[in-house]
């Protein structure tokens, strides 16, 4: 049996897929009708919408299999993610990939599997909606045409679910998003004793951009300090919009000289968008820093508060030395 391997994005991948907030919730309608349309289609005993998470192929959609998860290391989804269309395995018996695989030999008795790949925009393969059969057959190229559309039926519902995750104005992760990447995120800096920190953001002077130069202008200062903020951080960090003008960055696997780096990245995007943009106002904003402590952070909610507490302090103290540079300040007041 040929074990699954793993994508080369696979902490992205991962991350995206529990951004969704989908493993382990109820069956639902929109899902269903999808996979009872498939079903009844293509004649096959069992239908899945599969979604590969770490350690095992979960069901958000079952027609015809009692299981609600399998490992993922004996799963057939396992190699369709690896793809870019659909896998096609006419007789499973026959085929050394998956020919002694206990799906095989045992229960359901797989002999015929397509997969198509199941993607979010970002390009990341979360799982498939698969066929499967206790027979062998083969597979037309209208059979494929028809997978394909059902497949993009559901990945339009994972849009959806992707929207409800993603700050419209700015295109960042809102605060749900973040939530649920960053809790991923810091888990694993934990399993592997990598060092994180949050980075929270606030603009100074939001309000008078509004006041002054009106609510369109304000929405545009947004997006560009977001832009800055996206070229400023590696695409492992996670980067969102709480809300209003703050914002938050989770830096993973990131030491003291990798954070003031990024933050004198940050303050040199911000210099040369402020020069290039002679908008009448200039893009100013406060920081706190909180590095991960085991003992002291149970959560991402209690590394946040304290990086959030920093900001406030830093604000503060911009207040009182007007044009004072952002403060590296970490946790307890200790520079960086």
């Amino acid at each position: 049996m040929q074990i699954p391997s793993i994508p080369a994005n696979e902490t992205a991948r991962l991350g995206a897929l529990r951004s969704l907030q989908i493993l382990d919730t109820e069956a639902e309608e929109r899902f269903d009708r999808v996979t009872r349309l498939a079903r009844r289609l293509f004649d096959v005993p069992i239908v899945l919408v599969s979604l590969v998470d770490e350690n095992r192929q979960w069901f958000k959609s079952c027609q015809g299999l009692a299981a609600s998860e399998t490992p993922r290391d004996i799963s057939f989804c396992g190699h369709a993610i690896n793809q870019s269309d659909v896998l096609v395995v006419p007789d499973a018996a026959a085929d050394p990939r998956f020919s002694d695989n206990p799906l095989v030999t045992g229960d359901p008795f797989i002999r015929f599997y397509a997969g198509y790949p199941l993607k979010l925009d970002g390009g990341f393969n979360l799982g498939t909606l698969c066929l499967i059969d206790r027979r062998p057959r083969e597979f037309s190229n209208d059979d494929l045409e028809s997978l394909r559309d059902l497949g993009q039926m559901v990945e339009q519902e994972f849009t959806a679910l992707e929207m409800a995750t993603i700050d419209a104005l700015t295109g960042l992760s809102n605060r749900r998003g973040f939530d649920a990447l960053a809790t991923h995120a810091l888990g694993m800096c934990a399993r592997l004793a990598r060092p994180a920190a949050v980075l929270y953001i606030d603009l100074d002077d939001f309000k008078p951009i509004n006041d002054q130069f009106g609510h369109a202008e304000g929405d545009g200062a947004l997006r560009r300090f977001s832009g800055v903020l996206l070229d400023t951080f590696r695409g492992s960090d996670v980067v969102a919009r709480l809300g209003g003008d703050e914002f938050v960055v989770l830096l993973t696997n990131a030491d003291g000289h990798e954070i003031r780096t990024a933050l004198e990245r940050l303050r040199t995007g911000i210099d040369v968008e402020n020069a290039a943009a002679k908008r009448g106002y200039k893009l100013a904003y406060s920081t706190g820093i909180a590095r991960y402590d085991a003992s002291r952070h149970a959560d991402i909610q209690a590394l946040l508060a304290d990086a959030d507490s920093l900001m406030y302090q830093d604000k503060a103290e911009r207040r009182a030395h007007k044009g004072r540079a952002p403060m590296l300040r970490a946790v307890g007041g200790t520079e960086l």
